[in-house]
């Protein structure tokens, strides 16, 4: 059997519930190794077609999703016909509480999200709709190898054309912090540890405080081109900025907050997930 493989096809961002860590916004690089039979052009399958066909069904699948394990203790889901309404106690007592389009949620049928198990899913639905010469599916999701700081986090942009209207889609990204040119990796392990496994709120977007079984939560919510979103979470997970919550004004504002901290010039490289991101230069006080 011959076998084809395709590195770094694409990019999942996403974010997924977790009952120690709450709303946690991951990163996963897609690999794929394609195993079968040589057609009459003497390939297993096309690399233009893996490029398109593949990397369209996985993003369909799962990026820019909440994905929910569903067989988490205590998960409840709720479908009301086109809105999905889930509630999500964490080990804390805290919970989640999520309502939007369906299509913003992938239901798995786990207890937890592993990347192992979920790549396995994939590839047992690519398996059908493959050619009949392809034999083997194999794909592998992992994060990023990343020296330095870096953190998770979620956020929803309602302004958004695309996909990033989504309440609770997410990242697994570095942040490089300099002052006049220099790196600096305390400053940068200290903002990557206030916004670990962090939701990135924008300040119009809360819409309630309140307590439950003892722990403050705030709700937020919005109004996007795909729907009604809304989205309750522990307050100590929430990060609250001013702004949008795009990368280009994430890092705008933590050169802001570095700046007003210390003297000399400040440069944020804030990172969207894998290879992109943003700028932010402030000159400190």
């Amino acid at each position: 059997m011959a076998r084809l493989f395709v590195d770094n096809l694409t990019v999942m961002d996403f974010s997924f519930l977790d009952r120690e860590r709450g709303v946690v916004g991951e990163s996963w690089i897609v690999d794929i190794v394609l195993g079968g039979e040589l057609d009459d052009q003497g390939m297993v399958f096309d690399f233009g077609h893996v490029k398109k066909q593949i990397k369209r069904f996985i993003d369909a699948r799962a990026d820019h999703r909440l994905l929910v394990p569903v067989g988490a203790e205590g998960c409840r889901t709720e479908l009301a016909g086109e809105e999905l309404f889930i509630e999500f106690p964490l080990a804390s007592g805290a919970l989640i509480r999520h309502r939007s389009p369906r299509d913003a949620v992938l239901l798995v049928q786990a207890d937890a999200i592993d990347a192992a198990q979920f790549a396995g899913t994939l590839a047992a639905e690519l398996e059908p709709v493959m050619p009949e010469n392809v034999k083997e599916v194999l794909i592998t999701l992992r994060p990023e190898a990343i020296e330095g700081a870096y953190f998770h986090y979620t956020h929803g942009l309602a302004k958004h054309r695309g996909q990033c209207q989504r309440i609770a889609h997410g990242h697994r990204s570095r942040l490089e912090i300099a002052v006049d040119g220099q790196r600096d990796a305390a400053l940068e392990a200290e903002w990557a540890g206030r916004l670990a496994d962090s939701y990135i709120a924008t300040e119009a977007h809360i819409a309630d405080e309140a307590d439950h079984g003892g722990v403050t939560h705030l709700t937020l919510r919005y109004t996007a081109a795909q729907g009604d979103f809304t989205l309750t979470l522990p307050r100590d997970q929430v990060y609250v900025m001013p702004l949008d919550s795009t990368v280009e004004n994430i890092a705008g504002h933590l050169a802001d907050r570095i700046a007003g901290a210390t003297t000399g010039d400040v440069l944020v490289k804030a990172f969207e997930g894998v290879g992109k991101g943003a700028f932010g230069s402030r000159t400190g006080r």
